[in-house]
């Protein structure tokens, strides 16, 4: 009978009290505390440099998933069937609630007092991709999959409405494209390499956990350097879409962060132009391509319609909201 690494909490130093199952895991809770039992599919020496960030992170007083190593001072533990797993420290609380506005102004905050602190000496192999690199890419794709529909013709809902739609949002990418190679991007990018800036990788709502009135921060496992403006607008994009592109909220969670942790003119810029490419278009024109053609997600349909129903309110909310700096 599959165990899911009960069997691994033999190796780690602790009294098990009970163990219950949860998302993709196990919670463990112990005398020594809460913690998470879970399969590890990375690499051992990554995880290794993600531990020196987390444990730099909980010394500053960061509640964060640091891993704990077993009897042997290993990170990872294998079961019986020598499966992989790694333990961590866990939190009793609830995840960011997208409808508070009070939940996302405080994860606003969290992620700018964490960032101060989410810096290692560079290690080339982590570095993430150039952003310039990323949307050249992309506006390519975008172009391959209005060929391709072009070709074959369109015969479902998604690709007439793809067809109707391209070329705004094309023309949108190329002049991100164009406004980013004209901007500090590149001094950007050499300050995360001189300084060894990093970028939680997944920053969203179901990685927040509410504890009364602290906050803790997990899964980091998508950790790279890169321009920390990449949290932030990755966090903000999820939350704004929900809001129809509210400037107002906007606005506050520019404020929180930047009260914690000054953005500068040039990061400024950077967030503007990330809000300015049509990531969200490309996501879906994406899915539509890797995926079965014969039959079309009335879903992704429906994600389609209602990002071109919301074009007028993104485009708006870069113009209002960061058009001038500082707000």
């Amino acid at each position: 009978m599959y165990d899911y690494g009960l069997s691994t909490l033999e190796q780690y130093s602790l009294t098990v009290l009970s163990t219950a199952r949860t998302r993709g895991a196990l919670l463990c809770r112990c005398e020594e505390g809460l913690f998470i039992l879970k399969e590890f599919k990375g690499t051992e020496k990554k995880l290794k440099k993600q531990q020196e960030l987390l444990e730099g992170l909980s010394a500053a007083g960061c509640r964060v998933d640091r891993y704990l190593s077993n009897k042997e001072g290993n990170l990872v533990s294998r079961d019986r069937d020598n499966i992989p797993y790694t333990l961590q420290f866990w939190y009793e609380g609830r995840e960011c609630d997208t409808r508070s506005e009070e939940d996302i102004l405080r994860s606003v905050r969290t992620l700018a007092q964490m960032h101060k602190y989410m810096k290692l000496p560079l290690v080339q192999d982590y570095m993430e991709p150039s952003l310039e690199d990323i949307y050249q890419r992309h506006n390519q794709e975008l172009r391959k999959i209005r060929k391709f529909i072009r070709k074959k013709g369109a015969s479902c809902q998604f690709e007439k409405l793809y067809l109707a739609t391209v070329e705004d949002y094309l023309e949108k990418g190329d002049m991100a494209l164009g406004l980013l190679r004209d901007s500090a991007y590149s001094k950007l990018r050499q300050d995360v390499t001189e300084n060894g800036w990093i970028c939680h990788g997944e920053y969203n709502q179901h990685n927040v956990l509410m504890i009364r009135k602290e906050t803790a921060v997990t899964s980091f496992e998508h950790w790279g350097f890169d321009v920390q403006m990449a949290d932030l607008y990755r966090f903000m994009r999820k939350i704004l879409e929900k809001y129809n592109w509210d400037v107002r909220l906007g606005m506050k969670m520019l404020s929180a962060y930047h009260k914690e942790k000054s953005i500068s003119e040039d990061e400024w810029q950077n967030i503007h132009i990330r809000f300015l490419y049509p990531e969200k278009y490309w996501k879906l024109a994406n899915y539509y391509y890797s995926h079965n053609k014969a039959w079309i997600s009335e879903k992704n349909t429906q994600k389609l319609k209602k990002l071109t129903g919301q074009k007028e309110a993104w485009q708006n909310f870069g113009a209002k909201c960061l058009e001038n700096y500082p707000f």
